[in-house]
């Protein structure tokens, strides 16, 4: 998945919205809290000058899916948030499918967060 599909990706979820910060990092968020990162994506291409991050896409994912995929090659847990159960994929680490579904994953988990308050004003409850 590139940086431009990983944009698309999470905006048309529901309620985001979207900044770019820490070095060029593509942050994602829903009612201002964040729920993915795409760090430093294409620093070969010159996307942004910082090269000393990890290049990957960063997303909270539930206690299950960050056991399991903290086990794959190409996923470890996130830095400065693993403690809150994030994990950092390298390119190629899963596929776009499997990326899209925990992005999801990452959305509901969050937005599930927020106040019953800000969730009736996102309209993320039914």
């Amino acid at each position: 998945m590139t940086r431009d599909e990983f944009d698309a990706y999470c905006g048309h979820l529901h309620a985001t919205t979207h900044v770019v910060q820490w070095g060029g990092a593509s942050v994602w968020k829903v009612g201002c809290k964040i729920f993915a990162i795409c760090s430093n994506w294409g620093a070969d291409e010159k996307e942004t000058d910082d090269v000393s991050a990890p290049a990957g896409i960063s997303f909270k994912c539930s206690d299950l899916s960050y056991q399991v995929l903290c086990e794959l090659e190409g996923v470890i847990p996130a830095p400065y948030l693993a403690r809150a159960k994030w994990v950092l994929v390298y390119d190629g680490a899963l596929s776009e499918d499997d990326l899209k579904s925990y992005l999801s994953d990452a959305h509901a988990i969050i937005g599930a967060k927020l106040t019953k308050k800000m969730q009736r004003e996102l309209g993320l409850l039914a």
